[in-house]
């Protein structure tokens, strides 16, 4: 399930691939273009307890829709470039 537009639903054999690691500003900026361009994405946000013990874990892993990761990718790049 993923939640779009203000309600949940679910998708059938969605398939999802990694898109990147982001800041948080980054990320939030990310996931708003995403939402507006109607690509399915969802988020790993580390918590304060992961990011203290962990030194790797930091930001926002964002996961897209397969079929769609080259359009993801060039939004990602317009916003961290």
């Amino acid at each position: 399930m993923t939640f779009t537009g203000g309600r949940w639903a679910i998708l059938p054999a969605m398939r999802t691939t990694y898109l990147g690691q982001y800041t948080d500003e980054h990320a939030d900026e990310l996931l708003e273009a995403l939402d507006r361009t109607g690509i399915v994405h969802w988020e790993k946000r580390s918590g304060r307890f992961s990011r203290f013990v962990f030194a790797g874990e930091w930001g926002v892993r964002v996961f897209v829709e397969a079929d769609r990761l080259d359009d993801a990718r060039s939004i990602a790049e317009a916003i961290t470039s």
